[in-house]
């Protein structure tokens, strides 16, 4: 009888001590036990996350995640809550989060099948389309038009594994050139040496505004594939992932991210003070009146 007691008491304290490893594991334990969340923000994503005259991160997914940190601030009933920001690539961000790095990644996310499989996604922030830029001299169109030619795309995206099929499916025989980032993508073409940037298309308008000669690019009319941008958060930590969604699905439901979007996307932004005048579109207004974190491009149609 004793010793049945003494088994039960023996797995009592395991499972305690189970619990209190899995809460300490948890995002919210170990920021609740530093007093500090860490934000990745990207160099170049404009308007999603981008530097500044004064060099600090800055934009619409900025924006979001920041709302994001009060409502973590707010569960965790801190008094204060110290915000890291760390820079990272298309390359780097997933590999990042996985590993405990960086807590959350406020950028231009393409949220699909894939990626699941390493980290989630918050709820859809933003529907984008990927087409490709090219300077209007080159007369470019469409695939067709460059077979044979160097095309570029970056590193780490979506937009360069797409690319890099399509080409082999095609059989298109272009040169493929993965650029470290967007801002460096953009500049093969204009520099001349690639004639297309493949990407999606509100990050291309975003370069183009920010360009010295804006009227001289044009974006291909063809939509090659439809992408859902969230903001990356690590994978199985349910608790954590909570927060997270209800404090984007709260900015949705209240008008807050609407308004934040209007700012982003419609009025005049730095560093140029250029406005995108990309009004929201329908796939995104279906998206934040019925939040998810579909990775299925069919669910945004």
């Amino acid at each position: 009888m004793n010793k049945k007691w003494l088994a039960r008491g023996v797995m009592g304290m395991l499972l305690s001590s189970l619990a209190r490893v899995a809460h300490a594991e948890s995002r919210l334990g170990r920021i609740k036990q530093t007093g500090e969340i860490t934000l990745g923000y990207r160099e170049s994503s404009i308007p999603f996350s981008y530097l500044d005259d004064a060099q600090k991160p800055t934009g619409y997914s900025i924006e979001i995640c920041m709302g994001i940190v009060e409502a973590v601030k707010e569960k965790l009933e801190l008094s204060e809550l110290k915000t890291k920001m760390v820079s990272v690539t298309s390359s780097s961000r997933i590999p990042l989060v996985a590993n405990g790095t960086v807590d959350l990644t406020c950028g231009s996310a393409t949220n699909n099948e894939q990626r699941q499989q390493q980290v989630a996604f918050s709820p859809t922030i933003f529907v984008a389309s990927m087409r490709f830029v090219s300077l209007k001299s080159k007369n470019i169109t469409g695939l067709d038009d460059l077979r044979g030619k160097t095309v570029v795309s970056t590193s780490g995206t979506s937009n360069l594994r797409w690319l890099t099929a399509v080409n082999a499916e095609r059989k298109l025989g272009m040169r493929i050139i993965p650029a470290k980032d967007h801002s460096a993508g953009f500049l093969t073409v204009e520099s001349g040496r690639a004639d297309a940037f493949f990407m999606d298309d509100i990050l291309l308008l975003g370069l183009i505004a920010s360009s010295r000669n804006a009227d001289q690019w044009q974006l291909s009319d063809q939509e090659y594939s439809l992408e859902p941008y969230g903001i990356i958060q690590p994978k199985g930590d349910p608790e954590f992932k909570q927060v997270v969604d209800e404090a984007v699905a709260a900015m949705m439901q209240d008008g807050r991210l609407e308004k934040i979007y209007d700012k982003w996307f419609v009025q005049a932004i730095p560093p140029k003070n250029v406005a995108l005048n990309w009004p929201m579109t329908e796939r995104l207004r279906k998206a934040f009146a019925q939040p998810t974190d579909s990775a299925d491009p069919a669910a945004y149609e």
